[in-house]
């Protein structure tokens, strides 16, 4: 696919259309509110599997409402004072997986905690956290699942499951609480981008190729999925675009990221059909904090940078962190 989106100058000054609410802040500040009434619960417990470089948790923590949430705890194998910590946030339909799959980053001298995604690992993955809420009918995927009202949508669970998951990260005593970053790619980048508008003290963010941002331009340029979803919904469900759109105000990235003042590395792919480049600029260019930036991978699609990436992050992070 040849560039579709804006050039990249235009790019690098464009601004979403996205309209704020007006109880933005109240809204997540009651959620999260409410989802710290229940105990946080955080139960690591060390895992017996062959591996000689690194120890791993299985964890579970209470997210939204209470429910259960699993996860991966892994660090470097003889750890024995608090590290720098990377919590991973996953793509759309994957989970957590096994455990050996996610060694990166405790191979670089960090702890990395991996969060399942309540209701999917189904597609790539695989998980072992239900979401126990139903939804009023929904197209099939994750981004029309309790679309009518932002108390009822799918994403007001997950991002309070994310914002618990720094919580639990936080409460081992391996974990360096004042050295704690999120980052993720796709939709993992979009979680990472609400949490680090929602954790006003985490000391970084790495957004890879974000999903969940500037949703305006997102539904009405793309046909791919997931953002089609919400069209396929809207073709079905007709008169309700304002009311859905409302609804999503709640959970675009770019509202979140004009709160966000960690230290930031985004990255984006200028034939990415998935996530349009210009809603990763959207959020990119709302990023409150000073220190940001964003790598650009001019011929690449939703796979962006992949291991480019990954290499990009691991020599930015330290410094941070």
């Amino acid at each position: 696919m040849a560039l579709f989106d804006l050039p990249l100058d235009e790019l690098r000054t464009y601004r979403s259309a996205s309209t704020e609410p007006e109880d933005f802040d109240s809204f997540w500040a009651e959620t999260l509110k409410e989802a710290r009434e229940h105990d946080l619960a955080a139960r690591l417990e060390p895992v017996g599997i062959p591996l000689r470089t690194v120890t791993v948790h299985d964890v579970t923590f209470a997210g939204f409402g209470g429910h259960p949430v699993k996860g991966w705890l892994t660090v470097p194998a003889g750890a024995d004072s608090p590290l720098p910590t990377v919590v991973e946030f996953i793509g759309y339909g994957g989970g957590r997986g096994l455990p050996h799959t996610h060694l990166l980053w405790a191979s670089a001298g960090f702890a990395h905690f991996v969060m399942d995604t309540r209701g999917q690992a189904s597609t790539w993955g695989g998980g072992e956290t239900p979401d126990p809420v139903g939804s009023a009918p929904a197209f099939p995927g994750f981004m029309t699942r309790g679309v009518e009202d932002p108390e009822t949508y799918y994403y007001r669970r997950l991002f309070t499951d994310a914002v618990r998951a720094v919580e639990a990260a936080r409460s081992h005593p391996l974990v360096d609480a004042a050295r704690v970053a999120a980052l993720g790619g796709s939709q993992g980048g979009g979680i990472s981008i609400a949490v680090g508008g929602l954790v006003p003290d985490l000391a970084a963010i790495a957004p890879d190729v974000p999903f969940l941002c500037d949703f305006p331009r997102a539904t009405t340029l793309t046909d791919r999925a997931p953002y089609r979803e919400i069209g396929n919904y809207l073709k079905t469900h007709r008169g309700r675009t304002e009311q859905v759109q409302r609804t999503l105000s709640y959970f675009d990235g770019v509202h979140f990221a004009a709160r966000g003042r960690a230290p930031a590395l985004f990255s984006a792919a200028l034939e990415d059909q998935t996530c349009p480049p210009s809603t990763v600029f959207a959020a990119f260019n709302a990023w409150a904090g000073e220190d940001k930036q964003i790598e650009v991978y001019d011929f690449n699609d939703h796979e962006g940078g992949g291991p480019y990436q990954q290499a990009a992050q691991l020599r930015w992070l330290p410094a941070r962190v």
